[in-house]
């Protein structure tokens, strides 16, 4: 039997169709219900230019061993999303990012791919040495933005469907600088 990851027993806030907080629930009704909940990612890019995709915990209840964001968290019952994010990194990267250095790049309405969440996405472009909360994050990868598109494109079901997901977004695709800006 596989131990999990997580506390089953977490409790977040149940949101409805407008992201307006419609109740709390534990983590494991939330998932095994599909309520809707909030989330975030984080894309983790270093000076030159690598991006840091993280394989989940083979112990996650969603996902497990999947490729992912370089860091993705649950929002605890009334915390914000800025403070999830700052939190998910300590948690699962082993590091306090400097206050102001994750940029909010765009919010997303949840959605079957992002398991009925949604989600902020951040991104982060400071050089700093992870210790990894091995309960959390099976392992990370570096790959450039342009090799994780390909490699989505080639053999997608290596990877999560939130990761898969948000990686067709334009924001994201430009922030990763996977689109160039159209000359006028």
């Amino acid at each position: 039997m596989s131990r999990l990851a997580q506390n089953q027993d977490e409790i977040f806030d149940v949101v409805d169709a407008n992201n307006c907080v419609v109740g709390q629930a534990r983590r494991k009704e939330i998932h095994a219900k599909g309520l809707m909940h909030r989330a975030i990612h984080i894309f983790w890019v270093k000076s030159d230019g690598q991006l840091c995709l993280q394989r989940r915990s083979y112990g996650k209840d969603s996902c497990p061993g999947l490729l992912s964001s370089s860091c993705a968290g649950h929002l605890d019952a009334g915390e914000s999303y800025d403070t999830a994010a700052y939190r998910e990194l300590a948690e699962e990267l082993g590091f306090t990012a400097p206050q102001g250095s994750l940029v909010k790049l765009e919010s997303f309405p949840a959605h079957p791919d992002l398991g009925n969440e949604f989600v902020t996405v951040y991104v982060l472009t400071l050089d700093l040495v992870p210790r990894i909360a091995e309960a959390e994050v099976d392992a990370l990868l570096w790959r450039t933005p342009s090799e994780v598109d390909q490699w989505i494109q080639s053999s997608p079901g290596i990877f999560s469907s939130s990761l898969a997901y948000l990686f067709q977004q334009p924001s994201v695709r430009q922030a990763l600088g996977l689109v160039t800006k159209v000359q006028g």
